[in-house]
């Protein structure tokens, strides 16, 4: 494929931190986000990558500014910037390269955002993505002070105002799944106690064809509970049907 940058950097001046697993299928490109607290190391954005690349796919990880790696502060974390680096991160892929983007819980938030204000995103696939920001935040963080509290009792994971105005700011993300019109595909676990799987059927109620709703029956958040086979499987097949 087309010669990717070493380097990204988003609109701030920010380095994004990118790892990427090569492919054989010219001018394809699948890139990986992660969720909130995450970091493109997190075991299912590895397996996704490994298991895509080893099928011909590229892919390339990347760590959202303020994560993982990557330059910026964690408490300036949050969707709107995320998808800002998303969307700065795929302005420095070569125009030639078709590219379907894959985010996890958080990370699918980010990937509907962006999909909605760039049209490079050919294809959009979440894995128990988060779409009612609202409820998530009142539901995981209702009872942490911003500003001075922290995400799950993580000692690196701060919850800011920047964080809690964003995401009430957004609400839900349904009218950016009604509005989508590109190949949309949906995993989320049946058992997902983080982001619950209503928010992935209540998405594709929303969504126009094509579309599609995969539930992993038994697994978790992470998908560690029954494995990832049936998650790479089902993003396999849908490249295959709609970027190739």
């Amino acid at each position: 494929m087309s010669e990717l940058p070493t380097e990204f950097r988003n609109r701030c001046g920010e380095m994004l931190d990118v790892a990427f697993h090569p492919g054989t299928r010219e001018k394809r490109l699948l890139v990986l986000g992660h969720g909130v607290t995450g970091d493109m190391d997190r075991p299912l954005m590895v397996a996704v990558a490994e298991a895509l690349s080893a099928r011909g796919w590229p892919c390339l990880r990347m760590s959202f500014s303020g994560n993982g790696s990557s330059d910026g502060d964690f408490e300036e974390a949050t969707i709107t910037k995320e998808s800002e680096d998303l969307q700065d991160l795929i302005e420095e892929i070569p125009a030639d390269v078709r590219i379907a983007y894959c985010g996890h819980s958080m990370g699918g938030a980010v990937g509907l955002t962006a999909a909605s204000l760039d049209q490079r995103i050919e294809v959009l696939i979440t894995l128990a993505g988060m779409v009612f920001t609202e409820e998530f935040l009142e539901r995981e963080f209702g009872d942490v002070v911003p500003d001075k509290g922290l995400m799950w009792d993580e000692d690196d994971c701060p919850l800011s105002q920047n964080f809690v105005d964003d995401m009430e700011s957004i609400g839900d993300l349904l009218d950016e799944a009604g509005e989508l019109g590109r190949p949309y595909l949906l995993i989320h676990g049946t058992d997902d106690d983080v982001v619950p799987p209503e928010d992935s059927e209540q998405a594709f109620e929303h969504a126009a064809e094509p579309k599609k709703l995969v539930m992993v029956d038994g697994a978790g958040h992470s998908f560690e509970e029954t494995g990832y086979g049936d998650v790479n499987d089902a993003i396999g097949s849908w490249l295959e049907e709609h970027l190739s």
